[in-house]
C-alpha cells in the first residue's frame, strides 16, 4: 500500500468511499445525501491537501489536512479520514494517522485537532489515543446517530512540534 497526494483525477475513485461513509450517517456530520459535487468541494477543494491510500492502482482510503482556524489558530491543523468497508481492519487508518502527522509538521503545523469524533466510533477513538491524541472535550448529545440518537462527540488534540 502506498499513500500519495490525490489529484483531481482521483475523485471518481474517492467518491464511492465518501458516499459509503457519509450515507451510513455514523461518523461524519455531513448530510447523508451529500451530492457528489458538494462532496468534491468538501474533500478535494477546501482542504490544504488530500491524500489517498492505493494498491495496484485501486484506492482504498483517503484523508485530508487543512488549517483548523485562521489567524492566531493557524498553527493547528485538522484532518478527516475515510476507509472503504472492504479495507477496514488492515491498518490503513493508522498508516494515514502517522502520515498525516508527518505531513502536518512538514507543512508547518504545531498541533492537530479532531473537532468532532463521534463517541460511538470506538475504533477511531482508540486509534487516536494510541497515536498520542488526548480527549480534551466532550460535547454532550452533539451528534444525532441514526440508530443511537443523540450521542456525544469528542474533541481530540495532539501537540506535534518537536
Amino acid at each position: 500500500m502506498q499513500i500519495r497526494e490525490a489529484g483531481n483525477e482521483d475523485w471518481d475513485a474517492i467518491w464511492p468511499i465518501f458516499q459509503e461513509v457519509v450515507r451510513a450517517g455514523e461518523t461524519y456530520a455531513y448530510q447523508r445525501d451529500t451530492s457528489k459535487n458538494e462532496a468534491e468541494n468538501l474533500w478535494m477543494s477546501l482542504p490544504r491537501k488530500t491524500f489517498v491510500v492505493e494498491q495496484g492502482g485501486e484506492i482504498f482510503a483517503t484523508y485530508y489536512i487543512k488549517t483548523n482556524q485562521p489567524g492566531p489558530g493557524s498553527h493547528v491543523c485538522n484532518c478527516g479520514f475515510m476507509v472503504s468497508s472492504q479495507a477496514r481492519g488492515k491498518g490503513l487508518a493508522s498508516a494515514m494517522c502517522k502520515h498525516s502527522q508527518e505531513t502536518a509538521i512538514i507543512l508547518g503545523y504545531k498541533a492537530m485537532q479532531f473537532n468532532f469524533v463521534v463517541s460511538s466510533n470506538d475504533v477511531a477513538v482508540a486509534l487516536w489515543h494510541k497515536h498520542g491524541f488526548e480527549t480534551v472535550a466532550r460535547l454532550p448529545g452533539a451528534f444525532n446517530h441514526p440508530e443511537r440518537g443523540f450521542i456525544d462527540a469528542l474533541v481530540m488534540y495532539k501537540w506535534l512540534s518537536r
